[in-house]
This record gives C-alpha cells, structure tokens and sequence, in this order.
C-alpha cells in the first residue's frame, strides 16, 4: 500500500508597481519533513517576455498548465486577462485538466491573476499576491512595504520574501526574481 506523501515547497509572490511587475519565489522543495532540494525555479517568462508565471502545486501540473497558459497567451496575441480566463475555463471543465494540483499567479507589468482549478481568476487589490505556503507572509510584508516606502517592485519582492523565509519552514533564502519593464 503507498500513501500520498503531502508536498509543500512554495512562496511565489508577485508586485506591480511603477509600470513593471516582479515576480519571486523561494527554492524550497519539501517532501514531507524532508527539504529535497533548495533551489528549484518556481518562475517562468511567458510569452517572448510579455508575461510571468509563478507556480505552487505539484512541479509537473504546473508546468503543463503553463505550457497551456502559453498556447491561450499565443491565441490571444499577449492578452494576459483573457488567456487567464481562457485557461481556467478549460482548467475547470477538461475531466483530464480538472486532476491537476497547482496554483498560478500571472502578470505583466499592468496586472496580476492568480488562476485555479476551481475556476478562480482573482486579481488582487493593490496589484500584490502571494500564493504558497508562505504567501500569506510574503503578500503581508509587500502590502506593508509598498505602503511605507517608495521601493520598486522588483524590491518590495526580494524583501517580502526573505521576510516569508524567517517565517515559514517550507520556505528559503534561495530568491529568484523575474520582473517585467
């Protein structure tokens, strides 16, 4: 008999601000109370640059949502919102799709979504989201960072996360940040 062993591994936090969003996330991979790798890329360019993703979830079920992000991106010519629309929409009603464990945020510099499998295409006030283990405490830093101080985005970002990293035990200091001008 095996067991689904629960993983949690992830904070992706994304901020627009000053015409440009910046997207990080930890490296942290933990595989019940295990940490088995330290430096995975939970962040992906989109679209020639027009666009960023962010995943949480199961590695392989993000990815193929985001090869399918991608492929909306592409018939869309670059609309962020509607391929975001387009890939919850089949996200929900694709028997094969509705399986898959993940959670994206996507952006450009005008917007940031976070898209589910439940249908979900919410685009958070403040142009700030975190999703993850630890995005909670990342979204909480940045919200107070963009609210006291004029750091840019790609700042606001780095800073939240190290915060989240003090914080959450599925979460590192091993930040990667992709911003978009």
């Amino acid at each position: 008999m095996t067991t689904a062993i629960p993983v949690r591994a992830t904070t992706v936090l994304a901020v627009v601000r000053g015409g440009k969003i910046a997207v990080a996330s930890d490296g942290q991979v933990t595989v019940g109370n295990v940490i088995m790798k330290g430096s995975a890329q939970k962040v992906r360019v989109a679209a020639n640059g027009k666009a960023v993703v962010g995943f949480a979830g199961g590695a392989a079920d993000a990815l193929a949502l985001f090869e399918r992000f991608e492929a909306k991106l592409e018939a869309y010519t670059g609309n962020v919102r509607r391929a975001a629309v387009e890939l919850a929409r089949e996200w929900r009603t694709d028997r094969a799709l509705r399986r898959l464990e993940a959670v994206l945020l996507v952006g450009d510099p005008n917007c940031v979504l976070v898209v589910s499998g439940n249908g979900d295409v919410i685009e958070p006030d403040h142009g700030i989201a975190g999703i993850g283990s630890g995005g909670a405490y990342a979204y909480a830093a940045a919200r107070a960072l963009a609210e006291h101080t004029a750091l840019s985005a790609e700042d606001i970002a780095r800073h939240a996360l190290r915060v989240a990293a003090e914080i959450c035990i599925y979460t590192n200091d091993s930040i990667q940040v992709v911003t978009l001008p």
